[in-house]
């Protein structure tokens, strides 16, 4: 195989870079030259150096590829720069899909999707066969990934083999999003946290890249698998770490306050041009918008069988423990 990933040096793609080589294949990474690759130090990836809307870069970079793993995209809630947004996660998209359907023999294409595209299952577990119910969208970055599903839809429609995967909460020791909080859990320094009966679907990055190849490999074309070991609340998640660590479970933190917290955060960012940890439209997600789904299709379907909740957990906990 030799593959194209976009957005390569990202959280994901470095961790499907590194899983595609040590499967054999010869990898192809589109990245911009001001990006910060720290994260494919030691892989034998090709750069080609370019924006994932530059169809000329894409283009030079899918020369003589058979398969494209289109992850690249901007992933963040709350004051974001919403035209950028839509250029990076719609517009890309666009590019990458017409740039392989142009191609004398079009490679296959695997689309690195969102469970968020579902909208708000208002607590109920849902699978791929799901039909959206909310009809506005909670963000731009909500809005901007059910546009690119549906050109991807399209695309699949027009022949091209294409997959989507739909990660639910994608951890892992160097996870950007949750990771940090794991690490001021284990300094003793986490005292308190809000949402505590959010639900939470679970993926380790190192079984999601691995249900990505798998879904190139035995995928149906046109066909979208959900891609989540299993879920539970933030508290039960603290819970685990604190049985394995002696580190007391941090305090709920009142609704009430966060909101307000909420409510005085996001005009100070809107005059500052800042994006604050805790605005109104996280504070949406945290308690006012719930997505459940099962992962049963892919692990029926593509064979995949990830790690359970409490393993991904141990073994984010013995990785950040070695490191320290």
């Amino acid at each position: 195989m030799k593959a194209l990933v976009t957005g390569a040096n990202g959280f994901t793609g470095s961790h499907l870079v590194k899983a595609l080589e040590r499967h054999g294949a010869s990898v192809v990474g589109l990245v911009r030259r001001t990006s910060n690759c720290d994260r494919l130090n030691g892989s034998g990836l090709e750069r080609v150096y370019g924006d994932i809307a530059d169809r000329e870069a894409i283009a030079t970079a899918m020369q003589d590829v058979d398969t494209v793993f289109h992850l690249a995209a901007y992933v963040d809630l709350g004051l974001v720069d919403e035209t950028e947004m839509a250029r990076v996660n719609l517009e890309g998209t666009r590019a990458v899909l017409e740039t392989a359907q142009s191609q004398p023999t079009p490679p296959r294409l695997l689309y690195c999707s969102t469970i968020g595209i579902y909208g708000d299952t208002r607590g109920t577990v849902v699978d791929e066969a799901f039909q959206r119910q909310q009809t506005d969208f909670s963000s731009a970055y909500d809005r901007t990934k059910y546009r690119a599903q549906e050109l991807v839809d399209r695309a699949a429609a027009e022949g091209l083999k294409v997959v989507s995967v739909m990660p639910s909460g994608i951890f892992g020791p160097d996870d950007p999003h949750f990771g940090p909080a794991i690490k001021l859990f284990l300094s003793g320094w986490l005292k308190g946290w809000p949402g505590g009966d959010r639900m939470t679907g679970v993926v380790h990055v190192e079984d999601l890249v691995e249900a990505m190849i798998l879904a190139v490999e035995r995928g149906t074309p046109g066909e979208h698998y959900i891609l989540s070991a299993s879920e539970l609340s933030l508290r039960d998640m603290f819970a685990i770490l604190s049985r394995e660590t002696g580190i007391p479970v941090p305090a709920e933190i009142p609704q009430p306050l966060v909101r307000a917290i909420g409510n005085i955060l996001d005009p100070i960012g809107r005059l500052f041009k800042w994006n604050p940890p805790l605005g109104r439209e996280r504070i949406h997600y945290l308690y006012d918008r719930c997505v459940r789904v099962s992962g049963a299709k892919a692990k029926r379907e593509l064979g995949w069988q990830p790690r359970s909740i409490e393993a991904t957990l141990q073994d984010i906990l013995d990785q950040l423990r070695s490191t320290n």
